[in-house]
Parts: C-alpha cells; sequence; structure tokens
C-alpha cells in the first residue's frame, strides 16, 4: 500500500494513500526509500511559507531511493537504479539560466516546496534531477546527499584551500556538514554553536568546537591565528549574533559566506567590511558538480554519516520529528523510512 504525508497549514500533517503518477516522456518514477526532515520542511510546517506552497502539499527533498519506472526517452536509468533527485527544476529561459546560473533560477521550481516531494512511498521527477549513487553506499546515507551537496557547494564557492583558517557559525546539520567538507579541503576548522549536545557532538567528530555563551570567541580565534583574524567565517546560524560577529573574527581581506536564511534583515557593520577590505560571499544550494562530489565523498568513508543521523523512523512519526526538532536538544539529522 502506498503512503504519504500531506501538510494541510495551520501544524496539520494527515496520512493517507500516495498518489502513484505515471512517469511522462522524460520523467522516472521512484520508490523512495529514505528522506530526511529538513529546516525548510519545518519551516512549511510553521506555516512561514504558506503563500508560497499549494496545499496539501507532499512535502521531502533530502532523498535516496530506486527507479521504480522509467518513462519513454529515458535511456540513462532502468527498474532498480539506485538513485538521488537534485530537486532542482530551472525555467532555462531567465538571466541566471542564460548566464549558466540555473541553480538560482528567477523562476526556479523546488521540489518538495513548490511541486510535490518525498514524503510518499512513490515521487514521480524529469529524469535530469536523477544521480546515480554507487551500489556500495547505502539508502540512508544516500538521503544525506542533498545536503552535503550544500556543504560542497559552500565550500567550493568559498575556495577553502589547504592551511585555511576557517570557523562555522552555527553546528546545525548544514554547518557540521560546512565544517566537516573545509576539513577535509586540509582547512583548520572552529564551530561555534550554542546547542550543548551538538558542540559535543562536533567534538565527537573530530572538530574544534566551543559554545560562545561560555567562552570568548573572538578572543579564542585571534589566539589561533596570532591576532590576524580567520581566513573564512561561515554564518550557518541566521541570527543577529552570528551576522553581528562574523566581521569581528575575520583576518583582513577576510571572506564571509552567508550559508543561512535569514527571516529578517541583519544589522551588519559594513564599515569593517570597508576598514579590512572584506570580502562577502552569498551561497544558495548547489549545482550539479556538487552533487557529483557529494556522491563521491559520502561514498568514500572519509565522512562520519552514522553519527549525523539521530534516528530512523517511520513515514507516520513526521510530526513527531518536527516536534523534537522545534524543541532543539539531542537532534542533528531525523531520516523517516518509506
Amino acid at each position: 500500500m502506498t503512503q504519504a504525508a500531506y501538510y494541510q497549514g495551520n501544524h496539520t500533517i494527515r496520512h493517507g494513500p500516495g498518489e502513484i503518477i505515471e512517469p511522462k516522456r522524460g520523467e522516472v518514477r521512484l520508490k523512495v526509500s529514505h528522506c530526511g526532515i529538513c529546516g525548510t520542511d519545518l519551516h512549511i510546517y510553521h506555516g512561514a511559507m504558506d503563500a508560497r506552497v499549494t496545499m496539501p502539499l507532499v512535502m521531502g527533498h533530502e532523498m535516496s531511493g530506486t527507479v521504480h519506472k522509467a518513462g519513454d526517452g529515458v535511456v540513462n536509468f532502468t527498474h532498480g537504479d539506485k538513485v538521488v533527485v537534485m530537486p532542482l527544476a530551472p525555467c532555462g529561459d531567465c538571466p541566471a539560466c542564460a548566464a549558466g546560473h540555473s541553480h538560482i533560477c528567477h523562476s526556479l521550481n523546488f521540489l518538495g516546496i513548490d511541486t510535490p516531494g518525498a514524503f510518499q512511498s512513490y515521487w514521480t521527477v524529469p529524469a535530469y534531477t536523477l544521480h546515480r549513487m554507487p551500489e556500495h553506499l547505502s539508502l540512508a546515507h544516500g538521503a544525506l546527499i542533498e545536503p552535503l551537496a550544500v556543504a560542497v557547494h559552500d565550500v567550493r564557492l568559498a575556495g577553502v584551500k589547504d592551511g585555511d583558517q576557517v570557523v562555522v557559525l552555527g553546528g546545525g546539520p548544514i554547518g557540521l556538514l560546512v565544517a566537516l567538507v573545509a576539513r577535509e579541503a586540509g582547512a583548520r576548522v572552529l564551530v561555534s554553536e550554542i546547542n550543548p549536545y551538538r558542540v559535543e557532538l562536533a567534538k565527537r567528530l573530530g572538530l574544534d568546537a566551543i559554545n560562545p555563551n561560555d567562552a570568548d570567541l573572538i578572543k579564542l580565534v585571534m589566539q589561533r591565528t596570532s591576532g590576524a583574524g580567520a581566513d573564512i567565517v561561515f554564518e550557518v546560524s541566521g541570527s543577529q549574533a552570528g551576522a553581528a560577529i562574523m566581521t569581528e573574527l575575520l583576518r583582513t581581506r577576510g571572506l564571509a559566506v552567508v550559508v543561512a536564511i535569514f527571516a529578517q534583515k541583519p544589522e551588519v557593520d559594513l564599515f569593517r567590511f570597508f576598514w579590512r577590505e572584506l570580502r562577502l560571499q552569498g551561497v544558495r544550494v548547489y549545482e550539479s558538480e556538487d552533487f557529483a562530489a557529494a556522491i563521491e565523498l559520502a561514498a568514500s568513508g572519509l565522512l562520519p554519516l552514522d553519527d549525523l543521523i539521530t534516528d530512523i523512523r517511520p513515514l507516520s512519526a513526521l510530526k513527531s520529528g518536527f516536534e523534537d526538532m522545534e524543541r532543539g536538544g539531542r537532534v542533528m539529522k531525523i531520516l523517516l523510512e518509506l
């Protein structure tokens, strides 16, 4: 029997039969295996995106699964292939697409937000969104490919290189993945996070981590850099405190990378940008090369992916997953198993 979880507004999730959609030409129907609960899903659940989404909405985009049926014209994938979805459907016509930046298309259709997503047994998607998984990579780890691709994109655009001093503000799933990918690039990484569980988890993963409420972050960064400041700061907290302190942590001509989505416009010290000739980089989602690199990195076994998975639950536990995320505490990444 098929299953699906539907967001109906007002913190309401309804569970019911899923729809099996026949793939059209150039489409593929997937049998979903695992799907992570993302911060964006939580924003939707809170009603913050009600003006954008069409209800009832099947959310979910951090997924892994297998090909169930390929539509006409699809020759690269066949029944049983293990795949993940890069959930972006660009228009192909806007200035961003014309410039080769289709991942930030002006009219981007994000699967799982603007159209139905992966919190369902079967999901029909354009074949061009698929990336093949290596056979030895588990489907649970495959559900981490999408957020890992975010981190790969962020680190690539920041130009992190061997020996760089990097600070990551925010130790949630994306923050820790950014820290781990930056470490693989050869950087010396410090994570700043106010959740004690996440601080301890970062330390267990071999990362340097502190709670800025318990220690002087600026003083520590200056000690680590002989007074120069960090080469790169990734702002992943989405907080006013993070936006304020990122400029204080950077060396002359250092780079601030804004990863988080800010609900309100933060105050940023532009004088500091002038005074130290700082640079600012925005980063958003990922490109196809980032997905490919994320799959390769996940398959290499170099990252402690198991340690990032807090729990694997049935789809019926979606609401409890949201509630656990709202409470904070001992939560990193919750996966749903379809």
